[in-house]
């Protein structure tokens, strides 16, 4: 290991297993970028420093793909069981060590730290079902229908995969990419998000000590990703990529993917609609509603953007909405009483001011918060905004923070057109007693998840997915391990 690393502050009195490399990890070893160059990473909280990372080259994401090469043939040839077997030590060893996780992920992403614990939990919940997954990745032999010959498809793994995560679940979106392809028998390079890399090269070297062999995970930090993924993509060895973020930068990834006819998995942008009928259960809504809205404080693809309300019952779910916000104490992520952590930057705090002025200049009811804390640290509160107006931005822009957008409605119809009326379709949530409406409206609602009656669509388990502009394939369940395999069909003389 090189001696970059850093050292996170005890946790519960206690030091952490070990200390977290800020290096390149690249075949068997922690290297430094060759140009020498570094990113800061900075605490939203604080705006201070925490550390550096290496900064990489397209040279050593070329290098990442040599490694990965040199190990694919031994890792597709090791048996299901035994990918498993390592699969399932990882999960044990993330399990392990969660509150020191937790507490990484709070301090370099600002969420708030009961968010961090759940997002440790779901991301090694990867490892396991994959675990499990890995090992029954089925074929099939059928007769044709001439009777004349036997049809046989078997799986295997589509090669190098080039894994691009965010910064808003830099644990679980790594995983959810990692462990389906690892259980394939796929090797690859993760590039996580520059803003929150400390929690990935984590769960890297906790892989490596669970038994991961050199060059099946690779990971590099870069503070040009275009270039270096670029790179990465025009080379014939990789096979693959995985990408969550941004639906403008998928575009770009899906334009650098087509020169070599690469496999693309985008988990892109959402603009989740939230219906609320006249006989729904108010309670449990706004039970739904903290969930789906106030997760990791909002900065989440899956939260709720707009909540469709049915008019009969609007001012009073608005009020139990302003009292429930108000209960959910802004702060840093490692305080213990705070429930709405920092944004990501001050980029993200602009977005939010911009959404929220243009939507008050159009006639919205500021009813809780609105208004950007003085201080250091990028902090916006929990905030509801009430009878916001056709034509506001913030209606067709993912707001990703804390703020609850209310839009009454008359007709049910009218509110499934207007959940429909945007280019994203990731995640949608319907509240209604009526079971056979609450599925037929599901069935209406244009995108790849609908929440019926709860507020988090999010399982391992599940395959996770958009329509439309918010993405392809899906990840997650069996599909997700699908995403890293490749049908070959044999056709059998009888």
């Amino acid at each position: 290991m090189s001696e970059n690393s850093y050292t996170t502050p005890d946790v519960n009195g206690q030091p952490g297993p070990f200390a977290i490399p800020t290096d390149l990890l690249i075949g068997d070893r922690w290297v430094p970028a060759a140009s020498g160059r570094r990113i800061d990473i900075i605490d939203p909280a604080s705006e201070a420093s925490i550390t550096s990372v290496a900064d990489c080259s397209a040279q050593e994401g070329i290098a990442a793909v040599d490694a990965a090469a040199a190990a694919a043939r031994g890792w597709a040839a090791t048996p299901p069981r035994k990918r498993a077997d390592i699969l399932m030590a990882c999960y044990h060893a993330m399990m392990d060590q969660q509150e020191w996780l937790a507490q990484l992920i709070s301090r370099e992403n600002g969420k708030a730290l009961p968010d961090a614990r759940g997002e440790v939990a779901y991301a090694a919940e990867f490892f396991r079902w994959y675990a499990e997954e890995g090992v029954r990745l089925h074929g099939e032999l059928s007769m044709s229908p001439s009777g004349a010959n036997r049809i046989m498809v078997q799986y295997q793994p589509i090669g190098i995969a080039l894994l691009i995560t965010p910064w808003n679940f830099p644990a679980a979106m790594a995983t959810r990419k990692i462990a389906p392809a690892l259980a394939a028998g796929c090797t690859c390079i993760l590039k996580p998000a520059e803003e929150t890399p400390l929690t990935a090269l984590a769960v890297a070297e906790i892989m490596r000590r669970a038994g991961v062999p050199a060059g099946v995970v690779n990971v590099i930090n870069t503070s040009t990703p275009g270039p270096v993924c670029s790179t990465i993509l025009h080379d014939p060895r990789v096979r693959k990529v995985s990408f969550t973020g941004s639906t403008e930068v998928g575009r770009i990834l899906l334009r650098e993917a087509a020169d070599q006819v690469i496999s693309a998995s985008m988990e892109l942008g959402g603009n989740a609609p939230f219906l609320i009928l006249e006989d729904a259960d108010l309670d449990l809504a706004i039970e739904g509603a903290m969930v789906a809205k106030m997760r990791n404080a909002g900065e989440a693809c899956t939260a709720a953007n707009r909540f469709y309300v049915d008019r009969r019952v609007h001012d009073a779910f608005v009020e139990k909405l302003v009292a429930a916000m108000r209960e959910y104490t802004m702060g840093p992520g490692l305080d213990p009483a705070t429930k709405c952590g920092a944004m990501i930057n001050r980029e993200a705090i602009d977005k939010i001011e911009h959404l929220v002025s243009d939507a008050l200049a159009k006639g919205a009811q500021a009813r809780l918060g609105c208004t950007t804390p003085e201080g250091k640290g990028f902090f916006y509160p929990p905030s509801v905004l009430a009878h916001v107006a056709a034509g506001s931005d913030l209606l067709d822009t993912e707001i990703f923070g804390p703020v609850a957008a209310v839009i009454p409605f008359d007709d049910v119809d009218w509110a499934v057109e207007q959940a429909n009326a945007t280019q994203f379709g990731l995640a949608a949530y319907v509240y209604t007693e009526n079971l056979k409406l609450g599925l037929q409206l599901a069935e209406r609602i244009e995108c790849g998840m609908v929440a019926l009656n709860r507020g988090l669509v999010s399982d391992a388990a599940a395959p996770f997915g958009g329509v439309k502009q918010s993405g392809l394939g899906r990840e997650g369940g069996h599909h997700g391990l699908l995403e890293y395999c490749e049908a070959k069909y044999v056709a059998v003389a009888w």
